[in-house]
């Protein structure tokens, strides 16, 4: 019989343990399983939320065999070597707003990140979590997706992060762990607990501003740790056009702005960006 204790640089996370810590009273979590395997955890929490799950309800499962990125992206990854939670939100400020949750998501992870696994990374504009490998490409640790659910005034906002992904299981060579990386711990519960209270302190700051990003400081600190501005980049939109230049800041939905050589300035409000090195700049 195989079992979840076999590999053990992989434990499983305790179910009981976390909704004693974050469902506790004026905490942010409503309600939290840890699934052991699900295709996806968005899928499974959007399906939560037609049931009548409540805000802030929280799915995490230890294996995703049908993950999904951007663009229709399928991903997956060996059962316990990452963080695969799924939050769902009925936010109460206005639909434009929601743009800026998948930055939020991505404010929170890097700060937990940094207070548990002592290790330094970065935000990828919009979705990506990354770090840095010096003179080579930045490797990606993990994305975020956010997606709405059916009928509802609800949306789901996903977040996987390799933890403990070995070097023959990165299903592409941009890809890394936290492992990988040199992370101080990779024990995947308090890196989960701190994830889950950073989400819950920024979406209050947030919320109680209206979901005016400036007013809630996420603007700021999302700057902050964004990797893309200031860089040199090529933003590839749909319908195969490209739009190459400096990222010089975000718009108030959180669109990256984009200056090209003719000083035009383009809002991308959709679209893979890439870093550029200084070679490919032209």
């Amino acid at each position: 019989m195989v079992s979840a204790y076999n590999d053990l640089d992989r434990p499983p996370l305790d179910e009981r343990s976390l909704q004693r810590a974050l469902m506790a009273p004026g905490g942010f979590v409503s309600a939290l399983r840890v699934l052991p395997s699900v295709e996806s955890t968005n899928t499974a929490l959007a399906a939560a939320a037609e049931d009548g799950a409540p805000h802030a309800s929280v799915v995490v499962a230890e294996e995703q065999t049908a993950g999904r990125g951007r663009l229709g992206r399928t991903w997956s990854a060996p059962p316990r070597s990452g963080l695969f939670v799924s939050i769902l939100l009925r936010p109460e400020v206005p639909l434009g707003a929601w743009t800026w949750l998948p930055l939020l998501a991505g404010v929170a992870a890097h700060e937990a990140v940094g207070r548990t696994a002592g290790l330094e990374v970065a935000l990828k504009w919009p979705n990506d979590i990354v770090v840095a490998q010096g003179e080579a490409e930045d490797r990606k640790l993990g994305g975020i997706l956010c997606e709405t659910v059916s009928g509802q005034n609800a949306i789901v906002v996903g977040i996987g992060l390799n933890v403990t992904l070995r070097e023959n299981e990165l299903p592409v060579p941009q890809a890394g762990s936290l492992a990988l990386a040199g992370a101080e711990s990779t024990d995947r519960d308090p890196l989960l607990r701190a994830l889950l209270r950073s989400f819950g302190t920024w979406y209050g700051r947030w919320a109680e501003a209206g979901g005016d990003a400036r007013a809630a400081g996420l603007a700021e600190a999302y700057r902050e740790s964004c990797a893309t501005l200031g860089r040199r980049v090529r933003a590839e939109l749909p319908g195969q056009r490209d739009v190459i230049g400096v990222a010089t800041g975000l718009d108030p939905a959180g669109a990256l702005l984009v200056t090209t050589a003719d000083q035009e300035e383009v809002a991308i409000g959709a679209g893979d960006v890439v870093h550029l090195r200084p070679e490919d700049a032209n």
